[in-house]
């Protein structure tokens, strides 16, 4: 139908990137972003590290592997067409002890079945060539990872709907999904007062969520499945001071623990000039909670009442006190980091930034590994998304409007 309107709740990348290739491929149809926020891409999108992933960990055939894979040429070709930062550092992933060299030839041959490019095993020799100043004992190079500026990339986003003729309504916290004739109204403020400047009902013919840290909860407005539920964990990062950039080039990462889901402390180079540190992963206590003082007790409660929150804190409360102790403590923080590029302590670094990934959570502990999006009727829901869904943004966007339509 040529005159619909689709609504998208969430102006993160991954809304943003939706809505672009609905206005791409489907001319005449009228596309609105609902944003609960004054900006584009605050959250997730607006605290990522900026790396361009080249499909390394995901298990072969998800579709974190697949759409990360197709995302990447599809961005790059974006960043180039567009004139924004796109800069092909290259990464090593590195073994530092002999137990972790199975785990990193099992990650050269998942890597492969990826089809990622120009992957090649590098020997100590090696990896003093690529990194001068790093410690190991062999390593992973792939030279196509890159760094990127996501949120420059959504704001490009944004001005193509507008351009097209849709539009990014920002402060528009949506509190309402009712299904009506025709379609879905989605609702913003409270219902027995006047709704605010910009807010109100509007009716859309289709809708997609993409919430980010709010999807379980959005979801639920719409009476979608009640789990996975978001688990918000906080990563920090430390920045090399300016006269200690020289000693990393590009991206060096350690061996991923593959029963956990994050990547562990990694130097990561920013188009800014800037080198991060980190993250670590620490259970935040509030879902848009970026520093260690910001809590909420609705968020600590809803938590508390879930059976998965405790099932995953029986499988995990060891590697939760590591990154706890990590946290408090700038020394300890910088003891792991140290093993990857030896001599770099608490005193080349200063505390920098931190963000909140959305971790969804199932109901027997297990945290969600691959991307999750659920379609019922009009309406379509993206309840996983983390890492690296920025990557694979444009590639998401193009799987979900095949599945909106039917093109698939």
């Amino acid at each position: 139908m040529a005159d619909e309107t689709i609504g998208i709740v969430g102006a993160g990348i991954v809304g943003l990137a939706t809505g672009r290739e609905i206005a791409l491929r489907r001319p005449g149809t009228r596309v609105v972003v609902f944003e609960k926020e004054q900006q584009v891409s605050l959250h997730q999108t607006g605290h990522n590290s900026g790396v361009v992933h080249a499909g390394l960990y995901y298990t072969p055939g998800s579709l974190k592997a697949n759409l990360t894979v197709r995302g990447v040429a599809l961005l790059r070709e974006y960043c180039q067409d567009r004139g924004l930062p796109y800069r092909e550092t290259g990464k090593l992933v590195m073994a530092v002890r002999q137990e972790e060299l199975g785990r990193m030839e099992n990650l050269y041959e998942r890597a492969k079945n990826n089809h990622v490019p120009d992957l090649r095993r590098v020997s100590k020799d090696e990896i003093k060539e690529l990194e001068p100043h790093a410690g190991g004992i062999a390593a992973l190079h792939s030279p196509r990872t890159a760094i990127t500026d996501y949120p420059a990339i959504a704001r490009a986003f944004a001005k193509d709907i507008a351009d097209s003729g849709g539009e990014v309504r920002l402060g528009f916290p949506v509190t309402g999904i009712t299904g009506v004739p025709g379609g879905i109204e989605v609702a913003s403020g409270r219902p027995a007062e006047p709704p605010a400047e910009g807010q109100g009902r509007v009716k859309v013919n289709r809708l997609i969520l993409c919430a980010g840290l709010q999807s379980d909860s959005v979801a639920r407005l719409a009476q979608d499945t009640r789990e996975p539920r978001i688990v918000p964990f906080r990563g920090e990062y430390m920045l090399l001071k300016p006269d200690r950039t020289h000693l990393v080039r590009g991206l060096i990462y350690p061996v991923p623990d593959p029963r956990y889901p994050f990547l562990g402390v990694h130097f990561t180079p920013r188009v800014d000039g800037t080198v991060e540190v980190g993250p670590n992963a620490v259970l935040a206590l509030a879902r848009e909670g970026y520093k260690l003082t910001e809590v909420s007790p609705k968020d600590l409660l809803g938590l508390a009442a879930y059976p998965g929150s405790w099932r995953m804190a029986a499988r995990h409360w060891r590697t939760g006190v590591k990154e706890y102790r990590g946290s408090l403590s700038t020394r300890a923080f910088m003891r792991d980091a140290a093993r990857y590029v030896p001599g770099v302590g608490a005193r080349d670094v200063v505390r920098g930034g931190a963000g909140v990934r959305a971790q969804a959570l199932d109901r027997d502990g297990t945290l969600v590994d691959d991307f999750r999006i659920h379609q019922v009727g009009r309406l379509t829901a993206v309840r996983n998304a983390p890492s690296p869904a920025a990557t694979a943004s444009m590639a998401i966007a193009e799987h979900i409007v095949d599945a909106v339509f039917g093109d698939a």
